[in-house]
């Protein structure tokens, strides 16, 4: 049997259960996330002896200690590179790795970008609760304006990133985004992540009932879902609403989006955007949306069309290609080019 061979018998979630104790507080969103990834890997036919989950630090990170999988707990905003170096000692191993929006994107975000510009093979989690919650309560990259915390006790001065449009920016060719709760869309999407042959990232609105509660309850509550959210469906009208009436539409004559609502103003299932997860352009305007005005866009964003070879896979050809040429000569390559004789100084 070959590492990537599946399980002799099929597994099922308890396979994939340590016997770790959960440690988050109640009512946390990470628990959602758990049972979501450790419901979805035995669908995949996944091994879990193949299977290796990396993090950083935060509260998101302790989630190697509750899989029945390989794991490392790594340093703060390093997990990008140790999850990096793990895929390229052994291409073979399906590696997941799992960040907060603190541990990511402040100290990390360096470590990210260039893992993401790389299209490393791996699915990339980042749970995004707004507020770093291990440290207790300070706001984060991505906390909202004005957001009043221990460490901005008059409120946040600068603007929030936008995870989404972050990886975007920094050449990422699969971008996603699910809700904690919404365990249906959140498995389904952390599955396309995982057929990519890259790097998927996944953002996952996450609630941290103690330091920022409700961060996102003005698109998840129930009541206000289906006017606050859109789920996207490649090859389908980018529609919402709770009669499924609203939409979005470009702006004649610009590139900006608009909300309509059919039968208004001779608006037509026409007018509608027909969301292309291939189109680089429209996902980074639909990274950007948030209400009141616009809906918050979830599922894929960005899926490229022509992902083009991962980084692991473009480091082995090369290896391949050096070995095929025969023995190196170390000493000569430490000595080609400008070289310098110290002479010892005349007495």
């Amino acid at each position: 049997m070959t590492p990537l061979d599946p399980p002799s018998t099929p597994l099922t979630r308890k396979d994939f259960t340590s016997d770790q104790e959960v440690r988050w507080c109640p009512g946390c969103g990470d628990y959602a996330i758990l049972a979501a990834v450790q419901r979805m890997l035995p669908e995949l036919g996944v091994r879990k002896e193949n299977t290796v989950f990396v993090s950083g630090i935060g509260c998101s990170s302790r989630f190697p200690y509750y899989m029945n999988t390989y794991g490392f707990h790594t340093i703060h905003g390093r997990a990008p590179a140790v999850a990096t170096g793990v895929k390229l000692a052994n291409p073979d191993l399906d590696v997941w790795m799992i960040t907060g929006d603190g541990d990511g994107l402040s100290i990390g975000g360096n470590h990210m970008m260039h893992l993401l510009r790389r299209n490393v093979n791996l699915q990339l989690i980042l749970f995004n609760n707004r507020i770093y919650g291990l440290t207790k309560g300070q706001y984060s990259p991505t906390s909202l304006l004005g957001k009043r915390s221990p460490s901005t006790p008059m409120g946040s001065v600068d603007n929030p990133v936008v995870p989404a449009a972050f990886a975007l920016g920094c050449g990422g060719r699969f971008v996603a985004r699910a809700v904690d709760t919404d365990a249906k869309s959140l498995i389904a999407t952390l599955k396309r992540a995982h057929e990519f042959q890259g790097t998927g990232f996944v953002e996952v609105f996450q609630n941290c009932p103690v330091f920022n509660d409700g961060a996102f309850e003005h698109f998840t509550a129930r009541d206000l879902a289906a006017e606050t959210q859109l789920h996207l469906e490649h090859g389908k009208p980018m529609r919402f609403g709770k009669d499924n009436t609203k939409g979005l539409r470009l702006r004649p004559g610009k590139l900006e989006l608009e909300v309509v609502t059919l039968g208004e103003y001779g608006v037509t299932e026409a007018d509608i955007l027909v969301h292309d997860e291939h189109n680089h352009t429209t996902a980074f305007l639909l990274a950007n949306l948030e209400p009141p005005v616009f809906p918050v866009a979830l599922g894929v964003l960005f899926n490229s069309a022509t992902p083009g070879p991962s980084f692991d896979h473009g480091m082995h050809e090369q290896n391949r290609q050096a070995r095929a040429k025969g023995p190196g000569d170390l000493n000569a390559l430490m000595r080609k080019g400008h070289t310098w004789l110290v002479e010892p100084e005349a007495t």
